[in-house]
């Protein structure tokens, strides 16, 4: 496939957003990657999933890079790394990751991104960071923010509109100011002008998964905006997007958040890591919009651009709404997944096998139950 080709579209020459000059992109030879990395040396290996391993570079003019190289090679990873590698070049945004290029050489497929000294926001929540305590309450609001308008850019800017259908604390990136850059296009899909979704596979990871998606494969922007708001919760709270109780039974972490916040309850939702340093009426409004993003009926959920605005509290009056909606008005009946088997880790995917899909299926059916 002549990968050159399939981004004629897209004129590599340098853009502006808001004003700011950005780098081109351009195609990587395979000799230059496996000098930037040391020939893919396990020691600069900086994470894995299920497209590949990740790993860091340094070029030769001392730039240092990212670069994602795909597991194995086969027309529907050839796929994905074609669509992740279209989108970015579309985009730019101060809140999406950058595309330095891509190098499609035999089977070898590989991108290259900047590299983020800050890594992941799972890192700092879960991971390698999570004990240094970086995050404070400023910086987790800017995060939230950044965030959000790097997902309103792919849903109401770009042309044609972004689906990104893997958002989690995984796929937000810090930069070394501790600035967002959603990342991660490899699921992303392209909206027709027009079209209120796609039906399309179910792939994503467990605990983000919007419900009519998980269990139709109907991906909107609202999808998103659902796995946004769980997003959100867990950068406000600490917790992660499933918990184990038990050997049987696994907890949303809507589940244990909805009640606290019908209750106002607010203190005891903050990430226990922030010692009771954060604003109060921020941690309230984050924790009121993340809920309503993460409802189970599509049509309640709010847009990115409402979430924007939200999050910025930048309407005394839409605040107030928000605070009286009746998700809010009483607890809601707990109905945890008991004897079902659901990953533990934030990081798992779903793939496109049937009986992975059935078992999405069930457990999106049990905490949508009574609702």
């Amino acid at each position: 496939m002549a990968f050159a080709s399939m981004f004629c579209c897209v004129k590599n020459s340098d853009r502006k957003e808001g004003g700011k000059k950005q780098p081109t992109w351009r195609i990587f030879s395979l000799k230059e990657l496996h000098s930037a990395t040391n020939n893919f040396n396990y020691d600069n290996k900086l994470g894995e999933g299920g497209f590949g391993s990740v790993y860091w570079g340094q070029l030769w003019d001392g730039s240092q890079i990212a670069v994602k190289r795909l597991k194995v090679w086969s027309n529907k990873a050839d796929m994905e790394f074609a669509v992740e590698v279209e989108i970015l070049a579309r985009v730019r945004h101060k809140n999406l990751l950058s595309l330095r290029g891509y190098c499609a050489e035999g089977q070898e497929r590989l991108i290259v991104y900047d590299y983020m000294p800050n890594l992941s926001l799972l890192s700092h929540l879960h991971g390698q960071h999570s004990s240094e305590c970086l995050l404070d309450w400023k910086r987790r609001m800017n995060i939230a923010i950044g965030s959000a308008e790097g997902i309103v850019y792919l849903h109401h800017h770009a042309t044609p509109h972004i689906i990104h259908r893997d958002i989690k604390a995984s796929n937000v990136l810090l930069d070394s100011d501790f600035q967002a850059q959603v990342a991660d296009f490899g699921f992303a899909k392209l909206i027709p002008e027009g079209a209120t979704h796609v039906t399309t596979r179910v792939k994503g990871t467990l605990g983000y998964l919007a419900p009519e998606y998980a269990m139709l494969g109907k991906a909107s922007e609202s999808c998103d905006v659902y796995s946004f708001g769980i997003l959100l919760l867990e950068l406000a709270t600490g917790k992660k997007p499933l918990e184990k109780l038990s050997s049987t039974v696994k907890r949303t972490i809507t589940e244990w958040a909805q009640p606290l916040a019908c209750e106002r309850k607010f203190s005891e939702l903050a990430d226990p890591r922030l010692n009771g340093k954060y604003d109060e009426e921020e941690l309230k409004r984050v924790v009121l919009v993340s809920l309503v993003c993460a409802q189970n009926q599509p049509e309640r959920r709010p847009t990115m651009l409402d979430v924007v605005e939200l999050l910025k509290g930048e309407s005394k009056e839409r605040l107030s709404e928000l605070e009286d909606d009746e998700l809010f008005k009483a607890p809601q009946a707990v109905d945890y997944n008991d004897g079902i088997s659901v990953a533990e880790d934030s990081s798992d995917f779903i793939s496109e096998d049937k009986d992975a899909n059935r078992e999405v299926k069930e457990i999106v059916q049990e905490t949508t139950h009574d609702s």
